[in-house]
């Protein structure tokens, strides 16, 4: 699933069919390190979308929108000023680099016509949106990147651009067969990791393919195979290198059990007959991107978006578990305060026998019918002696009350933060993280702001599914749409599943008058419960299962806990494939 330089090639080949000759007519920074442009030609609008994110940067045709920020960043502004209204002539790729280059024209202030080329890099973490003038020379970019950060290039205002040659690959579009069998004879590794680490644009899966497509075992050496061997891996790529070059793309996606596994500009032979279910095509690479992508994209944004609130979780959760185990460590200290206070009634009892000057005492303990020895302090009477064991009793078991209150409270302290910690992992928008923050900082863990007009927020809904039997399933995505779900929502009747002693959602099934449910409902409601659950990863979850009428919340307790004394269990995979979700309006 990698974004290399043959899918780049067919996404410059669908922009530049589109979109020469057409107008810039809106630019936006919906986020930091994302341009969204509008570009209006002949054939209609279009939106192209361009991220330089770290974890997903990406470039394709969309026809959605997103909404921009009220004020527009520097960058956006700089380019509003140069390219809005501007025509795109010439859309390109540098050999087969993960580079594309968007030249414009367009008037200066003075009525001349100018060219300039916006320059997006496909670089995983180095990923960058560059603008330059016509010499090449860097008017601005997305990201900077200073001297101190790359010693290689900077990419700063006023520098020269130029693609920095840190891997030494070759261009495979000039590769002739001679140097090519060669350069792999000549690689001492695997033939497949041969070809993606001494050529440009090939990533380890199009290297797989290409041995695949040659009737060869990727994982050999490159020197195991004889020269005809290499000469017919050769050919696989000479023909795929035709098809670059005519534009004759075949984007599509395999799937493995409905999960998608790769995409690809080109049929995949690699997964034919190989445990591939199918192969979804598509008429073009943005949109198998779009759909690809638009879920992975999302979740990432999530959890950028995520990220302060899940600082906030983790310290608060660390100091409380640090808590917890210093408590227990006290907890431990007091056990011995029942035999100070049994030294101290065998004291009352036999300490006339104790002789002045004595440092212990042999008594009968008569709770065990047992001879123990009793430390005394020599310098005190044994009256004194007991006093003072009593003393300790008292102290150690004033402590030990004291302690198993505060440990309960930090206990469920724990409990609750990781839960929330789980249900940050659950979140797919903001809304979601919305209510999350009012539950920490209904908690104190955020500092409630000063009395103020809000603004209207966007409500979070819990999911919404749709049994095989057709019963509604609701899922809470955070602890107060679990307390929703199980008291306000649920019914008596209705059937309540939960993940057994881990944090996750609350599960309701709505029951039919009249019917019994069937146990395909229960199987996926309980699945539901296993898979939005902090024990997602292991395999089988224990689901506890009962009717809401059995599920109780004591006073006083956290959002989303509920106590129940007797229930059913099932043990079941956290595989949610094949249930219907219905998505709320």
């Amino acid at each position: 699933m990698a974004f290399d330089g043959i899918t780049i090639a067919n996404v410059v080949k669908e922009l530049r069919t589109a979109l020469t000759g057409a107008r810039i007519v809106k630019i936006a920074q919906p986020e930091t390190d994302e341009l969204l442009l509008t570009i209006k030609g002949a054939a209609g609008q279009y939106r192209l979308l361009i991220s330089a994110g770290a974890s997903l940067p990406l470039i394709y045709l969309t026809e959605k929108n997103k909404q921009a920020p009220m004020t527009a960043p520097g960058f956006c502004m700089l380019l509003r000023k140069h390219l809005q209204n501007g025509r795109i002539v010439n859309i390109s790729q540098p050999g087969l680099e993960r580079i594309v280059h968007v030249d414009v024209e367009h008037l200066n202030e003075m009525g001349d016509l100018c060219r300039k080329r916006l320059v997006v890099e496909i670089m995983g973490k180095h990923s960058n949106i560059i603008f330059c003038d016509d010499k090449d020379m860097i008017i601005d970019s997305i990201k900077h990147v200073s001297g101190f950060v790359s010693s290689v290039r900077e990419v700063l205002p006023g520098k020269p651009y130029f693609v920095a040659d840190t891997t030494h690959k070759k261009n495979p579009l000039v590769a002739e067969e001679t140097d090519f069998v060669e350069t792999l004879l000549g690689a001492p590794m695997p033939v497949f990791k041969a070809l993606y680490t001494s050529y440009t644009g090939l990533s380890p899966l199009m290297a797989q393919e290409l041995c695949a497509r040659a009737d060869m075992d990727g994982e050999r050496p490159a020197a195991a195979y004889d020269r005809e061997a290499l000469c017919r891996l050769f050919q696989a790529w000479d023909d795929m290198r035709d098809a670059i070059r005519e534009g004759a793309f075949a984007p599509c996606i395999a799937y493995t059990a409905d999960k998608p596994v790769e995409f690809a500009a080109f049929p995949l032979k690699l997964y034919q007959g190989n445990g591939a279910d199918s192969l979804k095509h598509f008429s073009s690479m943005s949109l198998l991107l779009e759909e690809y992508y638009e879920e992975k994209n999302a979740i990432t944004r999530i959890r950028q978006k995520s990220s302060d609130l899940r600082r906030i979780v983790q310290t608060a959760l660390e100091r409380n578990v640090k808590k917890y185990d210093l408590q227990l460590a006290q907890m431990k200290d007091t056990e011995k305060r029942d035999t100070y206070r049994i030294y101290g009634e065998l004291l009352n009892t036999y300490g006339y026998g104790a002789k002045e000057g004595a440092k212990s005492l042999e008594a009968l303990n008569y709770y065990t019918n047992e001879m123990i020895t009793i430390p005394l302090d020599s310098t005190l009477s044994a009256g004194e002696n007991a006093k003072k064991y009593f003393e300790k009793y008292g102290k150690l078991k004033r402590t030990y009350e004291a302690l198993t209150e505060l440990t309960k409270e930090v206990r469920e302290e724990i409990e609750h933060l990781r839960s929330v910690s789980a249900f940050l992992d659950i979140a797919v928008g903001e809304e979601d993280l919305a209510q999350i923050k009012e539950e920490l900082t209904e908690s104190g863990y955020i500092k409630k702001r000063g009395v103020g007009k809000k603004a209207k927020a966007a409500v979070s809904k819990p999911f919404h599914y749709i049994s095989s039997d057709g019963y509604d399933i609701y899922v809470g995505k955070n602890n107060l749409q679990n307390d929703e779900l199980t008291f306000k929502v649920a019914s008596g009747a209705d059937w309540w599943f939960h993940a057994k002693d881990c944090p996750g959602s609350h599960v309701i099934v709505k029951q039919k008058a009249g019917e019994e449910m069937p146990d395909t409902t229960f199987e996926e409601a309980a699945r539901l419960a296993a898979y939005y659950s902090a024990g997602r990863e292991q395999g089988k979850v224990e689901v506890d299962y009962i009717q809401k009428k059995h599920v109780k919340k004591p006073n006083g307790a956290k959002p989303g806990f509920v106590v129940y004394y007797t229930n059913y269990s099932m043990a079941i995979e956290a595989d949610i494939r094949g249930i219907q979700e219905r998505r709320e309006k």
